[in-house]
């Protein structure tokens, strides 16, 4: 299992300590999470909130298996902001999420 390191001292950035045997699976992870911040503002134009909820589900399952725990995080605010059916949070869950991603620094180790 990886772990998701925050930011460390003296960066701004966040790091994500990731498994090196994950490493060719991250650009594809990392794509699906956009494109899934971008697919939950379009549900919420929608009104589709029982469909984000499911998408918050599955991002909050995803996250910490490859070593990005924040992505867990906002995967289950986007869940429980779609469960309230409110839109302003949801929104601003996924577009936290996509400048998580848009930040990190990667950093492969070897497990």
């Amino acid at each position: 299992m990886t772990e998701d390191a925050g930011t460390e001292q003296g960066s701004e950035r966040p790091v994500a300590r990731v498994d090196r045997a994950l490493e060719a699976l991250i650009p594809r992870f990392m794509q699906r999470r956009r494109d899934d911040a971008d697919t939950i503002e379009a549900l919420v134009s929608q009104g589709d909130f029982e469909a984000i909820q499911s998408l918050g589900h599955s991002i909050k399952g995803s996250g910490g298996g490859y070593g990005f725990d924040p992505v867990t995080e906002y995967g289950s605010t986007i869940e429980v902001a779609a469960e309230a059916c409110d839109g302003p949070g949801v929104i601003a869950a996924a577009r936290q999420m996509r400048a998580y991603m848009d930040a990190v620094e990667i950093e492969f180790v070897d497990e």
